[in-house]
């Protein structure tokens, strides 16, 4: 019988503690949240942006993070969730963009056709709806789209947001998708899919994304790179995508590490 293949521990990637975590969903499950930060930082993660899908998930969840001050908040209504979405939600998610400054984007929002879990006519309306809201608190938008690019990207220009702040989360397009993006002026961030032989697509496209517009995230506890692939995902992880990047690109991963680091805390407009 053939010895069980050993999988290598993030923290022997050796990289600084400068690399940011865009996208991470840490509250609503029974994590630790103290122990996940402290072996994020051990394995290079300083900065991690947690996305609070609702109001009452950001009124719930938002101590959690009380004692980490590196985190950043995101919030918006889900696709998923257009169906139960109400303008009190709104009135909701407005006073706390007023009056939490650790929240620093309306997201995640957007499209998705590919689960049917809200009806396409909720989700486009609440998806407008929001935009609407982000342009009044002059804030950042990240997107989640699956399976509905041409819809979104069409409401997107009806709205005005071509140059506008705003980053397309979990990207698994491909070089074509990648230019569309970018060339508005948007930001795309790549998940750990993007270490999977069969993301042709999506390998291709990181070769070709501006390096000033390229953040990385987890989306965990989803989505976890290789060799980590069907476990539990969580920032500690991160590095494993970055250094496929920097192969794909013929990058040093460590300038493609701090660099990315970088962008994420330009665009959400945090202290460096």
């Amino acid at each position: 019988m053939s010895k069980k293949k050993e999988r290598q521990l993030p923290e022997t990637l050796g990289l600084s503690p400068v690399g940011a975590d865009s996208h991470a969903h840490l509250d609503g499950r029974d994590y630790d949240v103290d122990a996940i930060l402290k072996r994020a930082l051990a394995c290079g993660v300083r900065t991690v942006g947690n996305v609070f899908l609702g109001p009452q998930a950001y009124r719930a969840g938002r101590a959690l993070f009380e004692r980490h001050q590196d985190v950043f908040f995101l919030l918006g209504v889900h696709p998923h969730d257009a169906a139960k979405m109400t303008e009190a939600d709104v009135k909701d998610m407005r006073a706390a963009f007023q009056e939490d400054s650790r929240l620093r984007a309306v997201g995640e929002i957007g499209l998705d056709y590919y689960y049917d879990f809200s009806p396409k006519e909720d989700q486009q309306r609440w998806f407008r709806r929001q935009l609407d809201l982000a342009r009044e608190l002059d804030q950042r938008v990240v997107i989640h789209c699956r399976d509905a690019e041409d819809d979104c990207l069409a409401i997107l220009d009806q709205a005005g947001f071509g140059g506008r702040p705003l980053l397309w989360h979990c990207f698994g397009l491909g070089p074509d998708w990648a230019r569309l993006i970018t060339e508005r002026g948007w930001h795309v961030s790549v998940p750990g899919t993007v270490t999977y032989a069969k993301s042709e697509a999506l390998r291709q496209a990181v070769k070709t994304i501006p390096a000033d517009r390229l953040l990385l995230e987890t989306d965990c506890p989803y989505l976890s790179p290789e060799p980590y692939r069907g476990k539990t995902n969580e920032p500690a992880l991160l590095g494993f995508t970055a250094r496929e990047i920097a192969l794909l690109r013929g990058e040093d991963l460590h300038e493609l590490w701090s660099r990315c680091g970088d962008n994420a805390r330009k665009f959400f407009g945090l202290a460096d």
